[in-house]
């Protein structure tokens, strides 16, 4: 229709058959236009008003917001957006595609990133031994840094900043055997030229740490204690442990955990407990808990004899895995298209994160933790260039945005729309971890095998943190305690707890609140800012497999699933299937760090690239290239359009919106882009348009779409 129309013109000598562009109905100008790419809309509006009111228009933009990401129909528009052509250019203009700066000062692999709350500062974490503390400025620079091999560290795993972003947790691996699981925590402070403040022991080192409030952290142990089974302790450690008097508590013990089947606490995360607590059980409900775990312990064969660490078990359990497929695992089809848009083949690369109507609801929730903020973060440049006073005559009641416009080329972006900008209100920075509400201690655990399969809750009370060492028992009176249990030995009449059996020392532990079952191996884990929802990464199991040994799990797969479970009611409310890739097998399998913003949730894979979705509609966004495995990611929390990834491949990339890049004075066409897996269509070429009219020509048919890997342009 478009070029019948552009025939016309051209074929035509004399003004007074020229057609009356305006007389084009509404409807007409919007089938026309949805065979434009949306980047040429600007320029359409310049014809006349009557085409500007059209290219506004909001069916128009949501056509092409559900057809360009391929959104799911039945997905609204974001709670608090009023306008599908702003959501369209908050996708495109505000979402980290573009690697502004390649650091590297690591020279081995980097393992995590992490940024501090204020966003002025993150650190990363390598197998070099390094964590090195930099200033998030343009481009990033050095703060401090430390080599952890002086402290018998084999390399540096994790770091946190707590909540006044005054001390630094860094989690590391000891050197040692090939079996060791032996970690270490070490506190360091930002304010006194990074000051060693105190180490504590950290076993497995999985468990990695967290803070606790803004001066204490948690810290693992493990204690074998028969043949797979064991007790996890949980510790509260002051980080400063510089004190005047031998009786000032330091530590002390939080929780103590049954491990069965070989499994232990790992990857331990502090949330803020949104909910009062619950009622207690009648009961008859704890009865029936009872019978299930009674059951779920008659599905493995528990033996006597030694302890054995976790990488010799999956050695020996390697040879007796014996698993049963039933069917493979079923997968969700993507989305059908819209049937306006006549697509190819062609799909984007994951699929959809699928949330239930109760994630749905609670977003429409009024929530005191979500309130809008101004960004803080100052850039040296304006963010985008009005359009003239001339040109924003007639635009009232267009639209959100209306009256943007202008043709540039500035960075060498010749015949490239910039578009005017309202800067994005974000809700608040995370929440802080409170001193006056409970909080949900969250780990990762199992019980079928000692591969990390479940996620276990325990709702930590508020209570007084002791600030006095009890006292217990002398040198003198432990060492008689001693002697008359070598007595009682001698004469028989010493019965050992029988640690195999659950029920007879079940006093002797705390009890898990809650277990989530993911049935795969948990290799993520990530809190939402407001710590209303938790995002997991997990590799499933093969559907329906048996597990005849808790030495040997069951294979998992190669792509990794998403699970959304919110943290009011402890129930799973999105999912997202083999989404991205990994590779290693179960004994080798690693973390791959995730991080969640208000507007988008973030991972690394093994398949050498990062990813980005957007949290409301689900969809993939961008894929982040490295060089090899993409371990961490992390969004700057005050500006969540900086976005950093850490690979294996040795390399620190920071990757910034297009608006935040144009501010930065880089030139997009010669940046390196992320393959943003947004559909846009096909452009005739100039020869495939006739040049005279013909009056048996036909209108030009839908053109094809395809995926845009990689656009250098600010709206292409």
């Amino acid at each position: 229709m478009e070029w019948e129309i552009v025939r016309r013109y051209r074929g035509t000598n004399m003004a007074a058959t020229l057609p009356d562009w305006t007389l084009l109905p509404d409807s007409i100008l919007l089938h026309i236009f949805t065979f434009l790419d949306y980047n040429e809309m600007p320029f359409v509006g310049l014809v006349c008003r009557s085409w500007l009111r059209v290219s506004y228009d909001e069916f128009l933009w949501r056509h092409y917001f559900y057809s360009d990401f391929q959104v799911d129909s039945s997905v609204p528009i974001m709670p608090g957006r009023t306008s599908w052509r702003g959501e369209y250019r908050r996708l495109v203009e505000g979402t980290p595609v573009v690697e502004t700066e390649e650091i590297c000062e690591h020279n081995h692999q980097v393992l995590h990133v992490s940024f501090s709350h204020r966003g002025d500062m993150f650190a990363t974490s390598s197998k070099d031994g390094y964590i090195i503390v930099w200033n998030s400025t343009y481009p990033a620079e050095v703060k401090y840094y430390k080599d952890m091999k002086i402290h018998s560290w084999k390399y540096t795993q994790f770091s946190q900043f707590n909540s006044s972003d005054t001390l630094l947790l860094v989690s590391g691996v000891h050197f040692g055997t090939y079996n060791s699981t032996s970690g270490e925590i070490a506190v360091f402070t930002l304010e006194k030229d990074f000051q060693l403040q105190c180490r504590v022991l950290n076993k497995p080192y999985d468990i990695f740490g967290t803070w606790y409030n803004d001066q204490y952290l948690l810290s693992g142990d493990l204690h074998w204690l028969a043949h797979l089974v064991s007790t996890s302790v949980i510790w509260l450690n002051k980080a400063s442990q510089e004190n005047g008097s031998e009786h000032e508590a330091i530590i002390s013990r939080l929780y103590k955990f049954y491990n069965r089947n070989a499994s232990s606490v790992r990857t331990i995360l502090v949330a803020n407990c949104l909910t009062p607590e619950p009622s207690p059980q009648p009961p008859e409900t704890r009865e029936q808990v009872k019978e299930v775990d009674k059951e779920r312990e008659n599905l493995v064969v528990v033996e006597r004899g030694n302890p054995l660490s976790h990488r010799d078990m999956s050695e020996l359990g390697a040879a007796q895995a014996n698993i049963r497929e039933v069917q493979p695992p079923q997968h969700h089809p993507p989305p059908p298209p819209p049937p306006t848009t006549t697509t190819t083949t062609t799909t984007p690369h994951t699929s959809p994160i699928t949330y239930t109507n109760d994630y749905r609801r609670a977003e429409v929730e009024p929530s005191d933790t979500l309130t809008p903020h101004t960004s803080t973060v100052t850039y040296t440049s304006k963010l985008t260039n009005r359009a003239g006073e001339s040109e924003r005559k007639g635009h009232e009641g267009a639209g959100e945005g209306a009256g943007e416009g202008k043709r540039t080329d500035r960075n060498g972006d010749d015949d490239v729309m910039e578009w005017e900008w309202e800067d994005d209100r974000e809700p608040s920075p995370p929440m802080s971890l409170a001193h006056n509400r409970d909080k949900f201690l969250i780990f990762t655990t199992g019980s079928k095998t000692y591969s990390p399969h479940q996620i276990g809750f325990k709702r930590i009370k508020k209570f007084s943190i002791p600030t006095v060492l009890e006292v217990g028992p002398c040198l003198r009176e432990r060492i008689q305690q001693r002697a008359h249990q070598r007595e009682l030995r001698n004469l028989g009449l010493f019965q050992e707890p029988n640690w195999l059996d659950y029920d007879s020392v079940a006093e002797r532990f705390d009890n898990i609140d809650h277990l989530i079952d993911l049935n795969g191996h948990i290799i993520g884990m990530g809190l939402s800012p407001d710590h209303r929802y938790l995002y997991v990464n997990s590799r499933p199991w093969q559907a329906n497999c048996v597990i005849d040994s808790p030495l040997s799990p069951p294979r998992i797969a190669e792509g990794i699933d998403l699970h959304v479970i919110d943290l009011t009611n402890l129930t799973e409310v999105g999912t997202m299937l083999r989404s991205h890739k990994a590779y290693t097998p179960n004994d080798e399998c690693f973390f791959i760090f995730l991080d969640v913003s208000h507007q988008y949730v973030a991972s690394g894979a093994e398949d050498k690239h990062g990813y980005v979705w957007e949290r409301h509609y689900g969809v993939c966004l961008s894929r982040l290239p490295h060089k090899d495995v993409v371990n961490a990611v992390a969004f700057n929390p005050k500006d969540p359009e900086m976005l950093i990834t850490v690979s294996d491949d040795h390399k620190i990339k920071v990757w910034r919106s297009r608006r935040r890049a144009r501010a930065l004075g880089i030139n997009l066409k010669e940046a390196e882009m992320a393959k943003e897996l947004r559909l846009r269509p096909t452009r005739l070429s100039p020869q495939s348009q006739p040049s005279t009219p013909s009056s048996h020509s036909q209108p030009s048919h839908s053109p094809p779409r395809h995926i845009s890997h990689s656009t250098h342009g600010s709206v292409n």
